[in-house]
């Protein structure tokens, strides 16, 4: 593609096509951008419209169509060609920075993520000169370009907080410090020094404040992995300036929206960060200023008020205070019985409160509430932070605290047993508060792993949680009975099992809750309870026979709950049906027929628009379950789900649905491997479709086809046989492209096993002498200690159809003296 007037215009109107939103305008022109992809200049070609374009629209829509271009194909893949000629990578590099900085903010920050994905893949080693031009712009004193750079810079090292250790890593931090280190500091100073000067300037403070944010991010970044020499050196102009900013009040800075972060806060919550860091990982260097930082930490705390805005800084704050509190250097900072009480008092309690927006959030975004609750993304919620402050206290100080807390938990369900229906909220405070005292350690797989022992969570469970659910109105105190779920959840491995038993008809009931988040903790918690392992031989705790009474109910209400609204592609309730259907096993048969046109509804629902991965796959993994214990009892039945699901895995591949094919194939595989006699003619009548390159072409595609074509092998031997010249080619050539790479030889060999195992010998001779050409030609080229293990496997296979005696006449056809060959190939394996 020419970097032409006329290029450029079809360009530009396909990418306005791209933006409509009628289907047969926009997916034709989505599918002749991703055609012309490879094509030389195609990357220019974007980077001069997003100079050129006068449209504001284009300019943005080229960015991202950019962005992402870079994320599909700027990493080169061993065994796959270089998607962007080497002259385009080149003229990126050299241009794409200046163009960056020179940019609107909106497009600024999309060529900004994209230099910092082409960081992560050529810098230092091919990119060695970015890290200059960038810090040469700390010259200019355009904040706008600043800001642009530090935008980059932050994207760029952010991921030294979760790199391994190792020697490439540290060289590539070493070589960012000694180019980096210096620059930053000063522009720190100099932007504090600006601040000062422009204090009433609410606009520069604006602009100015965002480039403290991220300075401060990158001293996060930068001093994560080890503390650098450098920024010891300098620990008093950094922690001095951070103290100085932490105690800041600029009236002028603060936002009226009670939601929404202001910039100061944003910078208190990153400093808060960064002190937590050093008081956690270098708390020798740092001794000397922790004191002053805890002073103006506990201040925030306690002066700062309840609005969602505040949220990240308070919990940072309070991150930060567990942090401290951990370390048996700072013990003797907490040891005062009155310190205790007034952190118990002033930060916990408080910041454990249910509030309005928790409220809201609880019914009107339940989707998030439920994954910040239960997934363990509530890492920046108040609740989670004074969670980890009680823990933290609870290591040196478990009996005060525990001592402490007893008495405000006996005191809050005092409250609620006054006027439950006002009150409540200090029954979830309670709850919440018992949990984060007797949690000392937990695991996403199996709750809470160590309590507290002086916690009596049996007693507590009995006497406050089964109560609430034992409610004959399901639906009242929504919020009361999620805690209350999530208490068995949390505790299951604590509670005796009696008292589980008790619970699951109570948590069957509640699938069928108004509330979304009552009804899917209720899922999520059955789930958890049927994956308990104890007993004999390691069996799961909550037996088949111990569901047996509840079976029809407990199906029939999962099933409801994906009709409630909220919850159609509810992947905890898709979840628990899978679980169930592996608990109970033969038990659900009776209950198939009603089941299977529920879930293929739900799949052909779905196929029109994939957007929820986790049920897909449990959706998936549900039907499967059904055609293995169904089958497993009468092989019959295969045809009957053949019957119910053939006609959407059609529509499925017609329509290219890309998201479910693979596992589509895997399920016809399964259905495949289920028979005993000849396969069905429409099997057969896929069969060279499965050969077609295009489907090979996706990477996902690769291990459910190459099962679904063992399985043809495997049952179907006798038909394949019978057209070998039309279909054993097509095969081979599917090994041979499976075989040259190294991400997929093994598939290659699975493939080319089955074909040796399971065809006639006369329909494979004559091939025989070209497999071992293209295998040895692998082996002397390209050997891998996977490729050679996967070797040995298709000998001993190989030795077993056809004799070692043909083996060696095999190999000696093709090069004499084969042992030596075989040898030098092998070596170190045989």
């Amino acid at each position: 593609m020419e970097l032409s007037d006329a290029n450029l215009q079809a360009l530009t109107e396909y990418l306005r096509k791209t933006l409509d939103p009628d289907p047969a305008v926009r997916r034709p022109a989505e599918k002749y951008l991703e055609s012309v992809e490879a094509n030389p200049n195609y990357p220019l070609l974007l980077l001069t419209l997003l100079e050129r374009a006068q449209d504001n629209v284009i300019k943005v829509c080229a960015s991202v169509t950019f962005k992402n271009y870079i994320k599909r194909n700027w990493r080169v893949i061993e065994d796959e060609p270089n998607k962007i000629c080497e002259a385009d990578r080149l003229a990126i590099k050299a241009n794409i920075v200046n163009l960056m900085l020179s940019s609107p903010e909106q497009i600024q920050k999309q060529l900004s993520d994209a230099i910092s994905i082409i960081g992560r893949e050529d810098f230092p080693q091919k990119w060695p000169d970015l890290l200059t031009e960038m810090v040469n712009r700390f010259q200019s004193g355009d904040f706008h370009v600043i800001n642009g750079v530090l935008h980059t810079a932050h994207s760029l090292f952010k991921r030294y907080r979760h790199e391994f250790k190792s020697s490439e890593l540290w060289t590539e931090i070493k070589l960012v410090l000694d180019t980096f280190a210096l620059p930053l500091t000063n522009l720190f100073q100099a932007t504090i020094a600006l601040c000062n000067t422009h204090a009433n300037d609410v606009g520069a403070l604006k602009v100015l404040f965002s480039s403290l944010i991220l300075i401060a991010k990158l001293f996060y970044s930068l001093n994560f992995q080890d503390l650098p020499e450098f920024f010891e050196d300098n620990m008093e102009t950094w922690m001095t300036n951070f103290h100085s900013l932490l105690t800041l009040d600029n009236k002028r800075l603060q936002t009226e929206d009670e939601e929404e972060a202001g910039l100061l806060e944003l910078l208190k919550s990153q400093i808060c960060d960064n002190a937590a860091l050093y008081a956690q990982k270098y708390d020798e260097e740092f001794q000397a200023y922790l004191p002053r930082f805890v002073t103006a930490i506990w201040n925030l705390l306690v002066t700062t008020g309840q609005e969602v805005k505040y949220d990240l800084l308070v919990s940072n704050a309070i991150q930060f205070l567990a942090s401290v509190c951990e370390r048996p250097h700072y013990k003797n900072l907490f040891e005062d019985p009155n310190t205790l009480t007034s952190i118990c008092e002033k930060v916990i309690v408080p910041n454990m409160e249910f509030r309005a927006a928790d409220e809201e959030a609880f019914e009107d975004n339940s989707e998030e509430y439920i994954r910040r609750d239960l997934e363990g993304s509530d890492i920046d919620t108040r609740r989670r932070a004074a969670c980890d402050l009680v823990r933290g206290l609870c290591k040196f100080f478990e009996g005060p605290v525990t001592n402490i807390f007893s008495c405000y938990v006996n005191s809050m369900l005092q409250e609620y047993a006054k006027n439950p229906t006002v009150n409540w909220k200090h029954k979830d405070a309670a709850i919440y508060l018992v949990t984060s005292l007797a949690s000392k350690a937990q695991t996403q797989k199996h709750g809470i792993t160590q309590a507290n022992e002086l916690v009596n969570l049996t007693e507590f469970f009995i006497n406050h949680i089964l109560p609430d659910l034992k409610s004959a109105n399901i639906n009242e105190y929504p919020v009361l009975k999620a805690d209350g779920i999530k208490y068995i959840m949390f505790f299951r491995n604590q509670v005796p099992k009696e008292q589980l038993l008790v619970a699951i008809p109570l948590l069957i009931s509640h699938l069928q809750a108004e509330s979304v988040v009552v009804h899917t903790y209720a899922a999520h918690a059955l789930e958890r309870l049927f994956t308990m392992r104890g007993g004999a031989a390691n069996a799961t705790l909550i037996s088949a026979a111990d569901m047996l009474p509840y079976a029809e109910q407990l199906l029939s209400n999962l099933f409801k709950a994906l009709s409630l609204p909220g919850s159609s592609e509810n992947e905890y309730i898709m979840k628990a049906i899978m679980r169930s259907f592996s608990l109970l096993q033969e038990a659900i048969i009776p209950y198939i027929p009603s089941v299977i046109p529920q879930l293929t509804q739900k799949l052909l629902a779905v196929s029109k628009n994939p957007s929820k991965p986790h049920f897909n796959h449990y959706l998936f993994e549900s039907i499967c379950l059904s055609v293995r214990i169904t089958c497993r009892s009468n092989p019959a039945a295969v045809t009957s789900f053949e019957e119910a699901l053939f006609m959407v895995f059609t529509e499925i591949l017609q329509s290219d649905v890309q998201e479910f094919m693979p596992y589509v194939f895997q399920v016809m595989s399964l259905l495949l491997e289920m028979h005993k006699d000849d396969i069905p003619t429409s099997y057969m009548a896929l069969f060279p479709h499965l050969l077609q390159p295009v489907l090979w072409e996706r990477t996902g595609n690769i291990p459910p086809l190459v099962r679904l074509l063992q399985a043809y092998l495997e049952r179907g031997a006798r038909l394949i046989a019978a057209n070998a010249s039309d279909k054993i080619p097509g095969l081979l050539g599917v090994f041979q492209k499976l075989i040259a790479s190294k991400a997929n030889d093994h598939q290659g060999f699975y493939l080319l096993n089955s074909i040796i195992e399971h065809l006639p010998s006369e329909c494979v001779d004559q091939y025989k002498r070209q497999i071992f050409i293209v295998l040895f030609q692998r082996l002397q080229n390209s050997k891998t200690t996977k490729f050679v293990k996967s070797f040995l496997v298709f000998l001993n296979l190989y030795c077993v159809k056809y004799g070692a005696v043909g083996l060696q006449e095999m190999v000696d056809s093709i090069q004499p003296n084969w042992n030596s060959l075989l040898l030098a190939g092998c070596s170190g394996w045989l």
